[in-house]
This record gives structure tokens, sequence and C-alpha cells, in this order.
């Protein structure tokens, strides 16, 4: 036989994932959540793994020993482990503008006011963890100035509002939809317009600002300017084109005239009714965010910054002791056990000790990375997003010696408390955009007249920050924010 043709048997090194490795891997991409499911479902079908009351705050999770949250400053009651690994939020659709799935004409019928309480016990303190919309309080405020039979109209006018306040359906379609009468319709939009900001329910922009103008009026400040009326009812748009020349030629008036029209209106009045007013509030995301509960707190003391993973206070897992006692007398062999029961328990035990080691690990992992942030964007944590330094995932790995995917399974869908008690998401620590973004926001908020993309960049250049104008055009797209000719 040709020796050429004979194996030959050579030392080889190859990488295989483990079991346990993916497993870690899973958790660490999970939501809190997601994590929470997790745990309920594993100690559904795992007898041998139990989880360990203790009390934790409804609002933020934190664990606490008093009677108010040390964190957010909530009263505390006892929460049992079902209910911390149960869905706290996040299962049903959000009520409010600009939903596609809650609102359906049959989610608004009549409904007798007491059938809820029926259901399930009402916790008032699901009221108190979350900041409300403008939206939701707006729809509180207009059921207090309604009998319980309009309760429904209300909501589904609510409902249908668009996220700048504006009524996205016809009081025809709504009408039809609820099958009422048109009439009462229009009273409870009526209502709708009285109780919320001036100019919520309006049907366009025209008749927001004709609206606002009313008041404007019957409250008699300020003073008004000629021509205010008429240029909103009839030249609103050759207006935002600022044709002003053809303005002032159809009003018999001047140029200057319609110019201080233009002014009055952006100075008193709001063209998104349901939004909030421009405040300097550094933290503000620039876009709107529902509640979610923290997966980290950052707090302050003694002066320094530092980490604590919340889901150790959401649950404490640890193995049954009835098992782990079987489990020890079981490897002695002493004919006290059969070989199914002798398995059945290790299986089980194993199974245990190997998800609590996970779901340590993956807690020690947020941690670690958490504490690295606080270290490289600690001015950013206490001072708010104008500090906030240019910051990769990889940039963090690197620094801790783990690979960059594990850092963005951490992060990725996952919140964090800083110490002004605002929640934010890790991404947040990865977005340099946002501080160029709140500039950008400040300065036309602060601009004596529109500016343009191109003196924006020039702005910005003088505070340090350099962009390209095609960048601060996108920035402002983001922001929502109207080109310099439309503002």
């Amino acid at each position: 036989m040709d020796q050429n043709m004979l194996g030959q048997m050579l030392p080889e090194q190859s990488a295989r994932v483990s079991p346990t490795l993916i497993m870690v891997n899973q958790l660490l991409a999970l939501s809190s959540i997601e994590l929470q499911h997790t745990v309920r479902a594993e100690l559904e079908q795992n007898p041998a793994l139990e989880s360990i009351e203790s009390v934790t705050c409804t609002s933020c999770g934190a664990g606490t020993t008093g009677n108010y949250c040390p964190v957010c400053l909530q009263p505390i009651r006892l929460m049992s482990a079902a209910e911390k690994l149960g869905v706290r939020q996040g299962d049903q659709p959000e009520l409010g503008p600009g939903s596609d799935d809650g609102f359906d004409a049959e989610d608004y019928r009549p409904r007798d006011p007491g059938a809820a309480l029926a259901d399930e016990e009402f916790d008032p303190l699901t009221l108190v963890a979350s900041e409300a919309s403008m939206a939701e309080q707006l729809l509180a405020d207009l059921m207090a100035s309604l009998p319980a039979d309009d309760h429904y109209l209300a909501e589904y006018l609510v409902g249908n509002l668009d996220e700048q306040g504006f009524l996205g359906c016809t009081i025809e379609g709504a009408a039809m939809a609820l099958d009422v009468p048109v009439s009462r319709v229009e009273d409870v939009l009526a209502v709708l317009q009285r109780t919320g900001p001036v100019g919520v329910g309006a049907r366009d922009l025209r008749e927001c600002l004709l609206m606002q103008l009313h008041e404007i009026l019957e409250r008699g400040q300020p003073e008004m300017i000629p021509h205010v009326e008429q240029v909103v009812t009839n030249y609103l748009t050759e207006l935002g084109e600022h044709k002003f020349t053809i303005i002032a030629q159809a009003l018999g008036t001047s140029y200057e005239n319609v110019v201080a029209v233009r002014d009055f209106i952006k100075k008193h009045m709001q063209p998104r009714p349901l939004q909030e007013p421009p405040q300097a509030r550094p933290w503000r995301s620039p876009s709107p965010t529902r509640f979610v509960m923290p997966d980290v707190i950052i707090r302050e003391r003694d002066g320094e910054l530092e980490a604590e993973v919340v889901e150790t206070y959401r649950f404490s897992l640890r193995i049954n002791p009835l098992y782990q006692r079987l489990s020890t007398d079981g490897s002695r062999s002493d004919g006290s056990m059969s070989a199914d029961e002798r398995d059945h328990i290790r299986r089980y035990v194993n199974r245990s000790k190997l998800f609590i080691a996970n779901i340590n690990q993956r807690r020690e992992t947020m941690h670690r990375i958490t504490s690295c942030l606080i270290l490289l964007q600690e001015d950013y944590i206490r001072h708010g997003v104008r500090y906030l330094k240019p910051l990769t995932r990889a940039q963090v790995a690197q620094y801790l010696g783990i690979h960059e995917s594990t850092v963005s399974r951490a992060t990725a869908d996952k919140y964090v408390m800083v110490p002004s008690k605002v929640v934010i998401p890790f991404s947040d620590f990865f977005s340099a955009s946002l501080s160029a973004k709140d500039v950008i926001k400040e300065l036309i908020t602060k601009e004596a007249r529109p500016m343009t993309d191109k003196e924006i960049v020039r702005h910005l250049r003088e505070q340090g920050i350099r962009v390209a104008r095609r960048t601060v055009t996108k920035y402002r797209n983001q922001l929502g924010i109207m080109p310099s000719a439309y503002r």
C-alpha cells in the first residue's frame, strides 16, 4: 500500500460554544419583562427552584427595609414572589394618541363602571408607578367633567388625538362608529376642547389657531394686533411660505404689519397644543417614551456614584431545601431512593444550580458595564446631555476585556435610573448625537429669527461641535422641527 495514502493524525484546536455560555448570552439579551417571564417559567417547571420573599418598591423595583423607597420616595407595600415575577407593564397596549391597535370602536361601548373592579383588585400604586402623559391627564380631567354614560365617547375622541393634539377622525365617523347621534359627539368634543389646552381637538391647524385666538380675545391678554384673524382664516398657507407681500396687498396693509402678525402667532400661539412647551430639561429625550422600570440604578453615596442592579431585589432564587437535602442523601447510595428518584433529584438540582449561576453572571456583567459607564461618562450622569462624550460599545468591551457582542446584549432594551431619578435607555450613553440635538433644539427655541441649517452649523462650531449641514438637517428632522422657511 502506498504510504502517502495512509491518514495522519495531527493535533488541532477548535472553538466550541458550551451550552452554559449559550444560556448566559440568552439571559443577558433578555429585557426586564422577558427575564421575569423566563424566571417565572423556570419556577413553574423546576420543582427544585424557589423564590425568596423580599420587600421591593412597586415603582422602580429597588429593595428597601422601610416604609418608603430610598430611590423614588414612593410608599412601599409587600410584594409576593408571584407579583414580582408577574408582568407589571407592557402586556397591554398603551392608551394614547398615535396607537394603531387600541382604538377599535368596539372597545368604547358603554360599560358598567364597576365592572373593572369586579374583575381585578384596583391597586392605587399603579397610578404612581408611571408619569401620566398629557393625553392620559386630559382623559382623566375630561371624565371628571362628563357623566359616566359619556366616558366611552371621551375615550374614543382622546384615543383619536394624534401626538400634536389634532382630532384624527370626523364627528360623523365617530358617531357612526359608536352608534350615537352626531350632536352627542359634538357635545363631548366641545367639553374636550374646553378642558384641554386651547386648540386640542381641532381638526386642522387653522381651527387650532382660531381657537387660541378667540381665547386670547376673551382674556384680553396680550393686546391684539390688526389682521391676525384675517391672516389665520384666509392666508395661513401664504404665511407659512413667507409670501408677506402678497398677504399685505390682499389686506391693504404694509409688509411690516404682516411680519408683526407672524411674530404674534409665533409668540402667543401653540401649533401643537398637546405637546409640552420647550423646557430646559437636560434629560428630556428627543422622542417621547413611556415609563419603564429601570434595570440598573445609579445612585450617589458620599459623593461617589455607584451602580446597583435592580434584579437583585426583584427576585432572589435558591434551591429548595428539601431537594438540597435529598440530593445530599441520594449521593450516599444507601438504598433509600430508587435510581429514578435519584436521577430526578440530581437533574433538577443541577438545573437549578446552573440557572442561578447564569442569573448571577448576568447581574455581574451588567454591574461591570454600568460601573465602566460611570467611570467614562460621569459628567453626563451628573450634569446632563451637554456633557455626553463620544463612546462606543467596542471601547467599553475593550476596557473590560470582554467581547463587544456581550456589551450589546447587556445594554439592549435595558434602562438605567440616574441620580436625578430620571430613567434613560442604556443606548443614550453611546449616542453622541444627543448633545448636538439638545444644542440645536435650544438654538431654534431661542432664535430671534428663523435660522437656516447653515447658520446653525456656524453656531455649533462656535460651541466646539463640528457637524456637517446635512447632519444638522437630519437631526432637525428627527426632532420634528420644520425648516426655517416654515418656522
